[in-house]
């Protein structure tokens, strides 16, 4: 049974998400306060948390930026912001999902299975090679040039999913698809920025080589190294 921790400060929201997730079968925990979440996540593991950007400690976005130092729990963010400023910063940060008030619980519960599906282990695989890179999915990890590579939960999806396929372009819609990101959430440009992060760090390995390639208007491929 997955466990959900919603953290929001209005009662009346957040019973109605507790209601709508556990007629979905999930197991839920309601906090408050974003600090004492983080004290809760840091001592017990949940498989999602919704999270409120307007908390009356600390604000969401900076609770999901702590949050992401010692985790890659998936996040959903409720928010009465729908700029499309704080759609992308919520995923530059680390956010899956964004839900702007007033919403359905039933259309939020939905959102919930649907991330939970995306990122739950699939099939076992062997780690498998990849020009001057091992990618090991079972223990999520990726060696280039045999140094491990630390990488965000989104950052090991992206360069998973674009050396899965050499030579390929990928669009920025694909890409936010393998992140498990709604393309219609407006995220396509955040694209930009996991991959402007994930070349510093190969950069940091191998200054010299450009394994991953833009295609302006298209958008990014995996080429190997010559």
């Amino acid at each position: 049974m997955p466990h959900i921790l919603i953290v929001e400060d209005e009662a009346a929201i957040a019973d109605t998400l507790v209601y709508a997730l556990q007629a979905e079968g999930f197991a839920t925990r309601w906090l408050g306060l974003a600090g004492a979440a983080l004290e809760l996540l840091a001592r017990e593991p949940f498989d999602l948390v919704i999270l409120d950007v307007g908390l009356p400690d600390i604000s969401g976005f900076e609770a999901c930026k702590r949050l992401r130092r010692f985790s890659e729990v998936p996040v959903i963010f409720l928010t009465a912001r729908s700029e499309e400023v704080d759609r992308v910063v919520g995923l530059e940060i680390g956010a899956d999902d964004y839900v702007v008030k007033p919403f359905s619980p039933r259309e939020v519960a939905a959102r919930v299975k649907a991330i939970l599906k995306r990122v739950a282990p699939r099939e076992p695989a062997r780690a498998a090679r990849a020009g001057a890179f091992r990618v090991d999915p079972l223990r999520a990890q990726i060696h280039y040039h045999e140094q491990l590579l630390s990488l965000t939960r989104h950052e090991f999806r992206l360069l998973q999913t674009l050396l899965g396929q050499p030579e390929r372009v990928f669009s920025r819609e694909q890409l936010l698809d393998a992140l498990g990101v709604p393309a219609e959430a407006g995220y396509e440009r955040n694209i930009d920025s996991h991959i402007k992060a994930l070349r510093a760090k190969l950069r940091l390995v191998a200054p010299a080589q450009e394994p991953i390639q833009t295609h302006r208007g298209l958008g990014y491929s995996y080429t190997p190294e010559r």
